[in-house]
């Protein structure tokens, strides 16, 4: 689900697409980061152009916003559309996020909260409508992997190289 790097391997047979009725993929990791810092990470667009997806037009952190870019994964194309749904400063956004010309719709909610001197985010990817069921990209296995990849490593790395 979530179009970034992804591992030879990742995809297997078994995999199915993700389905509404699905729990959703949660991935928690405590950052060693100010909530203003990961805040900034995760709503500035220069710095999530850094760690995420280096072709975000634009982002606003703001109800009502859109975005759209396209991921290119193997031979095939990816047109992003995300609109913000929700927005408490320093604590929460959500947005939709749907791929133009595919069936499926889901909204992503990254929550933060202070634990001492660290800040732990907590990404939940909640499907709303299935997805298409024959795109390996779309398949919760895919999902799973590629959000770890974005918050443990690639955000984890990105906050650990800025301060």
């Amino acid at each position: 689900m979530v179009l970034a790097k992804l591992t030879p391997g990742m995809k297997t047979a078994n995999s199915e697409a993700m389905k509404h009725n699905e729990e959703p993929i949660v991935v928690e990791q405590m950052m060693d980061a100010t909530p203003e810092a990961v805040w900034d990470a995760i709503t500035q667009v220069g710095q999530m152009r850094r760690w995420y997806f280096d072709n975000i037009p634009s982002f606003k952190p703001e109800v009502g916003f859109e975005t759209r870019f396209v991921i290119h994964n193997e031979d095939r194309k990816f047109p992003h559309v995300w609109t913000v749904t929700d927005v408490v400063p320093m604590k929460l956004i959500s947005y939709d996020w749907r791929y133009e010309g595919y069936a499926g719709d889901s909204f992503v909610t990254f929550e933060l909260s202070s634990h001492e001197n660290l800040t732990k985010v907590r990404l939940t990817h909640q499907v709303r409508e299935s997805f298409t069921a024959d795109i390996p990209e779309f398949t919760r296995e895919s999902g799973v992997a590629g959000w770890k990849y974005f918050i443990n490593d690639r955000l984890r790395a990105f906050l650990k190289a800025d301060t």
